[in-house]
């Protein structure tokens, strides 16, 4: 039942607009002046009634403090005025009133106007639930830990969630810096606007200012249309840029200048255009070890590390291994599956080089190729890393790849096409390099943009 107050300082316009109300179902409280409708306000009602004209304080100024004490959300406020107020109730509404009456009104038209308020209160209430609901869905960063080490860089993630300074965030590769990325925008102020992701060494570096910083149709031979770029994509949101150690140094002081002026100007047109994002970072490099050897402008890398977050790698957090391991089981569909005390002790005795990537490799292998509903050790043996299966990242990797050779006796030729033979041998050569990315596209001569195009296009 919807509590109404009532106030008004005619004694028999009250008594009969309380019994309609009443008889219609309401709960009505009663008050005669202004002064004792605010102190009325304390049995929450759901909705007031107020005439604008009375001795002493006024309905405008009982509208007023009911906006203004109530911030997070104040009952609707419907007037109640003779003709010649008229204009006071257009300026209450301006004021926050929701609607207001003309006396004299008819039963039909005061509670029809009463049912409007209430409903549109009510929906109102359900917008913001549903608001909450999908702030706390969003607020579910995805990650999972026990370690003090994890916990500590969650709190700091907390802390630089609400500002929109710019983070950089380091670790080694497949600790999980995009799913902290992640964490940073669901936690912010940002979190129902768009998470655009860019990998900077996936992209090839003639692409990557169109990609980044849009174009227009035809400014470039290939441009069949318009498009917004990354950055445009990202306005009102996030922007993730992994590898950020990748962007061509060319680009490196436009987006420098896009991070001063929050304007973007897309390749092809002479017009500047506002842009609204949070930049975040991430790199496995040594950026300062990059600006003192003259890969990365020192400016642009000040301007990104504004604030720091470091991922400490698996080997440094074993205590994280265990929950990890059975998210990742149910993950991998194997809700019935247990794991050995055995095979946990191998696992937290492993040294993780491809840290949670690896992890998660290994379990989705070790799921889908099990024997039975418990998975052991002699699983981790037949499957793991020793077996030769395993994904590049828990290959032993040679110190120094390029005094290896690359085994090419008995590569493919006869019908095999130029595409099917590169791929082995990227395949070949990311095996005897230990997935390592980098050292993979310095022994097979290439830039490594290159090459993680390449591992993309090919599906590896």
């Amino acid at each position: 039942m919807a509590r109404i107050l009532l106030i008004d300082d005619d004694t028999s316009l009250r008594e009969v607009v309380s019994f309609m109300l009443t008889e219609a179902g309401y709960d009505v409280i009663s008050a005669s002046n202004g002064e004792q409708g605010l102190e009325k306000l304390s049995t929450h009602p759901d909705l007031v009634l107020t005439d604008i004209k009375m001795p002493g304080m006024d309905g405008m100024e009982v509208l007023n403090q009911i906006v203004e004490n109530n911030p997070d959300g104040a009952p609707p406020v419907i007037v109640l005025t003779a003709h010649g107020t008229v204009k006071q109730a257009v300026e209450a509404m301006k004021s926050g009133a929701f609607s207001y009456l003309l006396k004299p009104f008819a039963r039909d038209e005061l509670l029809l106007t009463v049912d409007q308020a209430l409903h549109h209160t009510g929906l109102e209430k359900d917008n913001a639930r549903l608001r909450n609901l999908l702030k706390k869905e969003h607020q579910a960063t995805g990650l999972v830990f026990k370690s003090r080490g994890m916990s500590d860089l969650m709190n700091q993630v907390k802390q630089v969630a609400g500002s929109d300074a710019t983070v950089l965030i380091t670790g080694e590769s497949g600790t999980g810096k995009e799913l902290v990325c992640r964490a940073c925008h669901d936690l912010s102020p940002r979190y129902d606007q768009p998470f655009i992701p860019v990998n900077c060494g996936a992209i090839p570096a003639e692409l990557m200012e169109s990609e980044l910083f849009g174009h227009l149709k035809g400014s470039f031979t290939g441009a069949a249309q318009d498009s917004p770029g990354k950055i445009r994509s990202a306005h009102g949101g996030t922007l993730f840029l992994d590898e950020i150690a990748e962007l061509p140094l060319s680009l490196q002081p436009k987006l420098l200048r896009v991070l001063e002026t929050h304007q973007v100007d897309p390749v092809g047109s002479s017009q500047t255009l506002d842009v609204d994002f949070r930049l975040v970072c991430a790199t496995h490099r040594d950026l300062e070890k990059e600006v003192a050897e003259g890969r990365f402008r020192e400016d642009l890398y000040y301007r990104l590390n504004v604030l720091h977050l470091n991922i400490p790698p698996l080997r440094d957090r074993l205590e994280d291994i265990n929950c990890l391991w059975d998210h990742f089981t149910l993950m991998h569909g194997g809700q019935d599956v247990t794991s050995s005390a055995k095979l946990l002790g191998e696992l937290a005795s492993h040294q993780w080089k491809g840290n949670v990537r690896e992890l998660k490799n290994l379990n989705q292998r070790l799921v889908l190729m099990r024997q039975g509903d418990t998975l052991d050790s002699d699983d981790f043996q037949r499957l793991g890393p020793s077996s030769g299966t395993i994904t590049p990242a828990v290959q032993q990797s040679p110190d120094n790849p390029t005094d290896e050779g690359l085994p090419l006796k008995d590569l493919p030729t006869d019908g095999v096409s130029l595409v099917e033979m590169e791929k082995e041998i990227i395949r070949r050569a990311l095996k005897l390099c230990g997935g390592n990315r980098s050292k993979t596209a310095l022994f097979l001569s290439i830039p490594r943009h290159v090459l993680i195009y390449r591992l993309e296009k090919y599906g590896f």
